[in-house]
């Protein structure tokens, strides 16, 4: 398909520029909600999608932890947060 390898490059790109920004040398993640009710979980989401325009999406992690007989199945919202002594716009070191 025309432009194929363009957009995979692009997307590869934006991934790894991504991972760099939330290194773990970099910041920490917060935990901004956390529940085990799965109607819950999306009621929240699609209030903060449609009110809270202060998130950066790019830098937000959705985990869903899968429950067994014993423990239920929890949904975890975090957002990175970068060190505020650290400059955003430096490149991370290479070990």
């Amino acid at each position: 398909m025309p432009g194929q390898r363009e957009r995979k490059r692009q997307q590869r790109d934006e991934r790894e520029r991504a991972a760099a920004r939330c290194a773990p040398d970099t910041g920490h993640w917060e935990v901004l909600f956390e529940t085990d009710d799965a109607v819950e979980w999306r009621a929240h989401m699609r209030r903060l999608r449609s009110s809270d325009t202060r998130i950066d999406w790019t830098a937000v992690r959705m985990d869903m932890f899968c429950g067994r007989l014993v423990h239920p199945t929890a949904y975890r919202l975090s957002v990175f947060v970068p060190d505020p002594d650290r400059d955003p716009r430096q490149e991370p070191a290479d070990s």
